[in-house]
């Protein structure tokens, strides 16, 4: 049976890497570099001046030293370290149209941490629900990328719930550079203000909220039962009642808010995508707005 599982799961991978791969390289490559810069400049070399360098880039002890004018080149210092923090709670797994939020999120990664090694970035993943269920430093390479992948596809979480601040916690005390982070969940859960706020002061913080409609909307298909996958609570409901539905809509619209609010308080960005909607093009239009 194991055995079985394993190759299904490397199966998955090949085709997660396959697809994702290819965006990353023929859609995201310039798009992620330009949206996030290096720390800086660093000196490469000089070259004999060009018409139209800028004469205040000219190194004069070179220029002296040959009689006629050289200029420096710098380059950008990439080095960036690209965090995920990925919500593997029980409602993750919800999804009612093309595909769920756990498998969306996770395309949604291995998309990030493709564009990040095109560019030479560590990439790093923390995986949490009610806690910190797993922690991946951040590495280089194609088979650390493919290492993510893989427990992207297979890993399981041991709790049920979510806890966005505590995670926050443990990330603003492990991270000890500061990092790109995108924090990808349904954000289904409140209280992480503050933490986002310490985050965002030190890393380059990015949500990405994923949801499905039935988040946000109950089908009028009379009396279910109707259980919260995270606590386990169970409850009959006539989905067709008018006052029930507005209820349920207004409920999921509190958390967007709260979860709006709070990064647009503490100063980060806010991606939201569905799980029947392309999200390559909001990736790609939050890349672009920030280059």
């Amino acid at each position: 049976m194991l055995r079985v599982d394993t190759a299904e799961i490397l199966k998955k991978v090949r085709r997660l890497e396959i697809k994702t791969k290819g965006l990353s390289n023929h859609i995201f490559s310039g798009e992620y570099h330009s949206a996030f810069k290096g720390r800086g400049m660093s000196f490469s070399e000089v070259r004999d001046y060009q018409f139209g360098d800028d004469v205040r880039a000219i190194d004069w002890n070179v220029t002296a030293r040959f009689n006629h004018p050289f200029v420096k080149i710098f380059e950008e210092e990439r080095e960036l370290t690209v965090m995920l923090l990925v919500d593997v709670s029980e409602s993750s797994v919800f999804g009612t149209v093309h595909q769920n939020k756990r498998n969306l999120i996770t395309e949604i990664c291995a998309v990030l941490a493709f564009s990040a090694i095109n560019n030479n970035d560590k990439v790093g993943v923390i995986f949490f629900s009610d806690g910190v269920e797993k922690y991946i430093p951040p590495k280089k390479g194609k088979s650390h990328i493919l290492f993510i992948i893989r427990e992207l596809l297979s890993f399981r979480p041991k709790k049920k719930g979510t806890n966005i601040r505590e995670t926050l916690r443990f990330f603003n005390n492990a991270a000890k550079k500061k990092s790109i982070v995108f924090l990808l969940s349904d954000f289904l859960a409140g209280n992480y203000q503050d933490a986002l706020t310490i985050a965002s002061k030190r890393h380059d913080m990015v949500g990405i909220h994923v949801y499905d409609q039935r988040d946000k909307e109950l089908p009028p298909v009379g009396l279910i039962q109707m259980a919260d996958a995270e606590s386990g609570a169970r409850q009959w409901v006539d989905a067709s009642d008018k006052r029930v539905q507005q209820f349920y809509t207004q409920q999921f619209l509190q958390h967007v808010q709260y979860c709006r609010n709070a990064f647009l308080k503490s100063g980060a960005e806010l991606i939201s995508v569905r799980t029947d909607e392309d999200y390559v093009k909001a990736l790609q239009t939050f890349f672009l707005n920030r280059a």
